[in-house]
């Protein structure tokens, strides 16, 4: 009889976010998973705004007991040229944020890549990182600790896009925001890294019967479902769709469920260029260069029942 498998320890790296508010939520209702720490850096909205909202989620789910690190306020170079309250309200979660719970602990002292580097180095199993904001503190974490590049499993990266983009013709949000960042993280040899771009996100939105399922399913699904309000707005009139990307919930559903998404090696790079093409994601042929596995499909039913049905399990 085989020994039962050790959950994965996982650090969330988030700019809150409503998706990403789906996403940490799944991860705290997910066993195969055991959640270290929670890093917040500037994204969506402000990157005060962002390190409340993840204690705002924590406490709502009565896991406080999760440290949060507050991490990067701007981008490695150049400021951020927009921000997302559009999509999530001036508050990061659809102008919802005063009604969860306030967060019931103060940051962690060392900030995110202090309690990143501390979870790494004591934790027995590699760790995952489920990187859903800019990835600022990822390009700190690997050049401050390269030591620390064999502890980490692997990076997931929500971000990038293959076709077109969100906040530009070519451009992800994330990468967008801090492209150098971006290209130091996934040009980088050491650690594994798989991205999970708008090209498959955008194939396997929650609809209406979904986010209805999510309100009627306990309290803590409710106050997510009534954050994604605003979300489920901004994405008709920008689609012409009633319904909602999870973007940010998929990434970390491949880090619950390895192999839940289907990838293929490829070599990328980040346009790090002050003009049009800034932040986007190409895709090229260098045998010499390190690959990342992009995801490229899943099956884009059964992704969101799945999410949904774990989410279900938080009420």
């Amino acid at each position: 009889m085989s020994a039962p498998t050790r959950p994965t320890p996982l650090i969330i790296d988030t700019d809150p976010g409503v998706d990403d508010a789906v996403a940490i939520m799944l991860a705290l209702a997910s066993p195969e998973i055991e959640l270290r720490a929670v890093t917040t850096v500037f994204g969506n909205v402000p990157q005060p705004r962002t390190t409340e909202n993840a204690g705002r989620l924590l406490a709502l789910c009565d896991r406080s007991d999760v440290p949060v690190g507050r991490g990067a306020p701007r981008p490695l170079v150049y400021p951020q040229r927009r921000r997302a309250e559009a999509w999530h309200g001036g508050d990061g979660l659809g102008g919802r944020a005063e009604m969860l719970p306030a967060p019931a602990a103060e940051p962690d002292a060392r900030g995110a890549v202090g309690l990143m580097a501390a979870v790494l180095s004591a934790a027995g199993d590699p760790v995952t990182i489920a990187a859903i904001g800019p990835l600022t503190n990822i390009a700190l974490l690997l050049a401050v600790h390269p030591d620390l590049a064999p502890r980490i499993g692997r990076i997931i990266v929500m971000g990038g896009a293959l076709g077109e983009g969100n906040i530009s013709g070519v451009a992800e949000f994330n990468i967008h925001s801090d492209p150098e960042a971006a290209h130091r993280v996934l040009t980088q040899p050491d650690v594994p890294v798989t991205m999970v771009p708008l090209d498959l996100t955008l194939r396997c939105p929650a609809g209406p019967a979904w986010i209805e399922t999510l309100a009627s399913g306990g309290p803590r699904c409710a106050a997510l479902a009534e954050a994604i309000t605003h979300y489920r707005a901004a994405y008709l009139a920008r689609y012409g769709i009633d319904a909602v990307a999870v973007h940010d919930a998929v990434a970390v559903l491949e880090a619950v469920t390895p192999g839940v998404l289907a990838t293929t090696p490829m070599p990328i790079q980040v346009a790090c260029d002050l003009g049009p093409a800034r932040g986007a994601t190409v895709a090229f042929t260098d045998v010499d260069a390190p690959s990342v596995h992009v995801a490229v499909d899943t099956d884009v039913d059964a992704l969101p029942a799945e999410i949904l049905a774990r989410l279900l399990r938080l009420g």
